[in-house]
């Protein structure tokens, strides 16, 4: 049996996970499997409750679990409330507790989708299947940080700190990864003005000796966001800092048609993860049925391959999902084809899932 802590949190999380999780139970219905799945609070709903992000009770959840699946957290609500009582400091709080240093966020897109990349053709013609691997508990979202009063006003600072071992761990993940992908690394860094990228730079070439098959590229991250939109399809593993990995993998995946197809796994050195859609909460749409539950859906499929090693049972979600866009299927966010909301979109895969 395997144990799952899920955090359904704010906004369309709910929705979304719930689609999650009734993909889930048709995998466990068509592999004779059983899944411990509880849920708990999170985000803005426990601060509501018990006036913290990330309630004890929830932490010894996700401790004591094989898995976490996260729908998203946050919304207009709690936006006055300060830095460390918002809920994004809970999905902080979060991968920290779990240890969970390295995101793998992959851009994949999906023929069926071309129409609603927006990008033009000729730039598609190769396809597009990139994974983002961004470091995910150190860097300036970790370092020292502060706001202070000054003669005029205040004077606040967040700082960019990485250590050796660090870096080193999550290019062992990068490298890895390639060697079952096409064999190349692209690390993004800025070592032409920062320290820490120098550090960065200086530590991954160093790993990369151990992987004489890979191939291994340096690009700053300013030419990094460019090249992405100019030749996507030069990519095959980023290997990249927390900050700049988050905002490299959002734009990564308007490449591919919509925010709402891209799921992430986080990991540590073990088989637990954490996994979530690199959505967010979206408020305006919460309870209009209009979310896309795609990208939760083949989060769930990530932590049956990466957590579980149900690999078959990983890929008919993906197949289902693949099925169900060259059908025509489509939520709001996709453009045009036969429409469904967020509940008849994961009807759908189920009924694909099970054959």
């Amino acid at each position: 049996m395997f144990k799952i802590a899920v955090l359904p949190g704010d906004g369309i999380g709910p929705e979304v996970i719930e689609e999650g999780l009734k993909v889930l139970s048709a995998i466990e219905d068509k592999y004779k499997l059983k899944f411990d799945v509880k849920k708990y609070p999170f985000g803005g709903e426990a601060i509501d409750k018990y006036g913290v992000p990330y309630p004890e009770e929830t932490k010894n959840a996700c401790l004591s679990s094989d898995a976490v699946l996260l729908g998203a957290v946050g919304g207009h609500k709690w936006d006055d409330l300060e830095g460390d009582k918002r809920p994004e400091a809970g999905l902080l709080a979060l991968r920290k507790s779990l240890g969970v240093y390295a995101n793998l966020r992959p851009a994949v897109l999906y023929p069926p989708l071309k129409e609603a990349s927006p990008l033009k053709n000729e730039l598609l013609q190769e396809g597009l299947d990139i994974l983002v691997v961004r470091e995910l508990t150190g860097g300036i979202y970790f370092g020292p940080r502060g706001t202070v009063a000054i003669d005029y006003g205040f004077k606040a600072y967040d700082t960019e700190v990485y250590q050796t071992s660090e870096i080193e761990r999550i290019a062992v993940i990068a490298f890895e990864a390639a060697l079952k992908r096409k064999k190349k690394v692209t690390s993004v860094d800025k070592a032409n003005i920062l320290d820490s990228s120098r550090l960065w730079r200086k530590t991954v070439e160093e790993i990369s000796k151990r992987y004489p098959d890979v191939e291994l590229n340096h690009m700053y991250v300013d030419n990094c966001a460019m090249q992405l939109i100019k030749n996507p399809s030069q990519f095959d593993v980023i290997l990249t800092s927390n900050m700049f990995g988050d905002i490299l993998s959002d734009e990564a995946s308007q490449l591919t048609g919509s925010i709402g197809m891209l799921p992430s796994a986080s990991l540590r050195e073990d088989k637990v993860g954490l996994y979530e859609p690199i959505h967010g909460s979206a408020p305006d749409i919460a309870g209009t049925k209009k979310a896309n539950p795609l990208a939760t859906i083949l989060s769930v499929a990530m932590m049956l391959e990466y957590s579980f090693d149900l690999i078959d049972a990983a890929n008919d979600i993906k197949d289902a999902v693949n099925k169900v866009l060259e059908a025509g299927y489509r939520t709001f966010d996709l453009g045009k084809g036969i429409i469904l909301n967020t509940q008849e979109m994961g009807d759908k895969v189920v009924e694909y899932v099970k054959g």
